[in-house]
């Protein structure tokens, strides 16, 4: 099923037992924030980015390789070099995914993210070292930037696909299939959205992290509460816009954000994450954040 109704949707989801496979991964990859600097095309429909004055990119190595350490105490965290004509390219789950014994090639928007798709050392990983299938999306034209448009329960096998430039419904359409998920809500971002993980949050698959500003229609946060209830935890504006939406489960009670994104978070915020289970962990990530994504944006999932 993949829909734009809003009731059939919530009416089909609400049965879906979780049993569609583990709610969080058992590993992850990084990409090194080699060559970090503005990404001019990027930039055009990302208005999250700092101009070219505030890239640090010292600054910007630190905290990933930061992000790193921390990971890796959770779950086995590989990092694969950075490619400097690729200066986006630390944000590795816009480009590749995974899900049981396969993993996506997305089709990027702009063409300074395309070299990504091409990356020869990242395929042999996925297919020649954990062997799975290759499904390769980047060489038809319609967008699909994997887990920046499409909010995955993977515990439930659902997909929640914020539309934008960065991805359209053929895009949505593609990654539902390749994913094989149960079913898939297509919905508008709100202007001057370009992808829904920084909007939106699910979180081990029994809670998420929803900025309501974020989507065209206010009934998609309704449907965030039908299917989450009271763990469907509302974002502030000032949570939102320092990337606490941004954020991953790797376990199934911790909730990584970045210490920006931390410092945001309202006592009220604070007790609902408690109430769902969750403790908070952060990661310092200002410099990596003029890129305009955070932590869960660098982080690529092993499923």
């Amino acid at each position: 099923m993949i829909t734009r109704d809003l009731g059939a949707f919530v009416a089909r989801v609400r049965g879906f037992a979780h049993d569609f496979g583990p709610p969080t991964a058992r590993g992850a990859f990084l990409v090194a924030p080699d060559g970090f600097r503005l990404a001019d095309e990027s930039a055009r429909d990302n208005r999250y980015m700092a101009d070219a004055a505030r890239f640090d990119a010292m600054r910007a190595s630190e905290e990933h390789r930061a992000l790193h350490r921390a990971l890796a105490q959770v779950v086995p965290t590989i990092c694969f070099p950075g490619d400097p004509d690729a200066p986006d390219g630390l944000f590795p789950n816009n480009v590749f995914a995974t899900g049981a014994g396969r993993y996506l090639v997305g089709r990027m928007r702009h063409p300074v993210r395309q070299r990504e798709a091409a990356r020869a050392d990242i395929r042999a990983f996925f297919g020649g070292v954990l062997d799975y299938a290759e499904i390769d999306l980047s060489d038809q034209v319609h967008p699909c930037e994997l887990t920046g448009a499409l909010v995955i329960d993977r515990a439930r096998g659902v997909g929640w696909c914020g539309l934008s430039e960065r991805c359209d419904e053929t895009g949505a359409q593609l990654m539902h299939e390749a994913l094989g998920l149960r079913a898939t809500l297509l919905f508008d971002l709100a202007p001057g959205e370009y992808h829904t993980n920084v909007v939106l949050a699910v979180l081990a698959g029994r809670a998420a992290l929803v900025c309501p500003r974020g989507f065209a229609d206010a009934a998609v946060v309704d449907a965030l509460r039908a299917v989450y209830g009271p763990h469907a935890i509302a974002l502030s504006d000032a949570e939102h816009a320092a990337f606490a939406g941004n954020a991953i489960t790797l376990s199934n009670d911790v909730v990584w954000m970045s210490e920006g994104a931390g410092a945001a978070l309202t006592a009220a915020t604070r007790q609902a994450l408690a109430a769902a289970g969750f403790t908070l962990r952060t990661v310092p990530m200002a410099a990596i954040e003029a890129a305009g994504g955070s932590l869960r944006c660098c982080v690529g999932e092993l499923f």
